[in-house]
């Protein structure tokens, strides 16, 4: 299921990322005492109350008279801080057209002001929920005075102090009660395959492939896809999505403007898939950006086939194909139960295998092994490597049953989950996939211990 996204806005410096940095649990923001430090979007995922939810920091929306604007367009100095302005602008816009919840920050300690005003008037056109922040209400005198910002029309405002924490529990709880209900059924027949990579490897001509038709542009431009951009197919009984996706590039290249944004559009198409094509460059090889963008997929414990794009570019004998698998297995080591297929999408060499690959993953993703097969299964790794125990305390497995599907997790009942080492939950892990396949899919194990008392 896709996060909701929820994105906080307001005029500079009134504390939105230091918000923000409180309910992601992190420092990811960078929070100074000056205006407009936050020009991009930052992105971090938020829980309260059972609901998760994708948390947006946005840059402080300003607005010019028309006698500024006139003044500032002399002055050809400025024309660089109006641009990033006008970029501020454009990516808060994006994210309020976006976002399922918003979160109006506003300034106690400062008091209303015509850009509250002005951002007020943009908020109530909008068809969302929006919940009114007055941060740095840090004093019983700031929560009382907070009352004025009635006169935005957007309901009672929320006295918060982001800094200290005090009432943040007021606000997040009125965040969950506005997010979009939890579907009671989750379809299942359908299936979604998202194509991911970096700028320029083929993504669009991979799709257009599979489709047989020019569905989306081709080009070789890098970053002409800027949206995720949905097909639906029929594959005999079942219905199957393709999301074809904008290029990932490295942090410090993704510039402000729509970019940024296409990237969060490519983080939420992997959300809300079951099953990622991550397409690589042959003739480029496998870069620490392929890495981190399967990193992304694995995160969301997506189901991944690993489509090694260009394959007519690179010169070949009868050895070359081992000897790429057999390097790119060493360069992504973490995920070497995923299938690799070389293909040239250009030419279609092989792209037929493509999707009988990625169906295959998504069935995978579905198996359920029977609680009895898997503890024989379990036991028997654990009798034949036993794991490495400090003297006097010996890990006991107890009990082991997989309790969801897409992805497979399975919990462990032993008696002391501490005394799990993350080199010997690899090892079962393995003896999992040994024993039952699950060919493509991370799986997740979660130990849990209890006491001997409890046996």
């Amino acid at each position: 299921m896709t996060k909701p996204l929820v994105a906080i806005v307001g005029r500079p410096n009134v504390g939105k990322s230091t918000f923000f940095n409180r309910v992601i649990g992190e420092k990811l923001a960078i929070v100074e005492d000056l205006p407009g430090t936050t020009r991009d979007r930052l992105y971090g995922d938020g829980e309260w109350n059972g609901r998760y939810f994708t948390l947006i920091d946005t840059g402080g929306l300003e607005f010019e008279s028309e006698d500024e604007q006139k003044k500032e367009s002399e002055n050809k100095g400025v024309d660089s801080i109006r641009e990033i302005a006008r970029q501020t602008r454009a990516q808060a816009t994006v994210a309020i057209e976006e976002a399922d919840v918003i979160v109006f920050m506003v300034d106690a300690k400062t008091g209303l002001t015509s850009t509250d005003r002005d951002i007020a008037d943009i908020l109530r056109r909008t068809k969302k929920p929006v919940l009114l922040a007055a941060n740095r209400a840090d004093s019983e005198e700031r929560r009382q005075n907070s009352v004025e910002f009635y006169e935005l029309g957007l309901g009672d405002p929320i006295p918060i102090s982001s800094y200290h924490g005090t009432n943040t529990g007021d606000l997040l709880d009125a965040i969950t009660e506005n997010l979009p209900p939890i579907p009671e059924t989750i379809e299942q027949a359908q299936i979604r395959i998202a194509i991911i990579g970096r700028p320029n490897v083929g993504k669009s001509r991979l799709l257009n492939s599979l489709l047989g038709q020019e569905r989306v542009i081709v080009s070789d431009v890098p970053g002409t896809t800027r949206d995720a951009i949905d097909t639906e197919i029929i594959v005999g009984d079942k219905t199957v999505t393709l999301i074809d996706t904008a290029g990932i590039r490295r942090p410090g290249r993704i510039d402000i403007g729509v970019e940024k944004w296409s990237v969060m559009r490519t983080l939420r198409a992997i959300n809300r898939s079951n099953v990622v094509l991550l397409v690589v460059d042959a003739s480029e090889g496998i870069t620490a950006q392929d890495a981190h963008i399967a990193g992304y997929a694995l995160e969301e414990s997506k189901g991944i086939v690993l489509v090694v794009n260009k394959w007519d570019k690179v010169e070949k004998d009868n050895t070359t194909m081992n000897q790429y698998v057999t390097k790119i297995r060493e360069q992504l080591d973490f995920m070497s139960y995923v299938p690799m297929i070389f293909i040239s999408a250009k030419f279609g060499q092989r792209v037929n295998k493509v999707l009988d690959a990625a169906l295959t993953v998504a069935e995978e993703r579905h198996k359920r092994i029977p609680t009895a097969t898997l503890n024989k299964v379990m036991r028997d790794a654990i009798a034949a490597h036993s794991p490495a125990t400090k003297p006097g305390k010996w890990l006991k497995l107890l009990y082991v049953t997989q309790v969801e599907v897409d992805p497979p997790t399975f919990v462990f009942s032993v008696n002391d989950a501490k005394q799990v080492h993350f080199s010997y939950q690899r090892y079962l892990e393995n003896k999992i996939r040994e024993a039952f396949g699950f060919e493509g899919t991370p799986l997740k194990m979660i130990f849990r211990g209890r006491d001997e008392s409890d046996d």
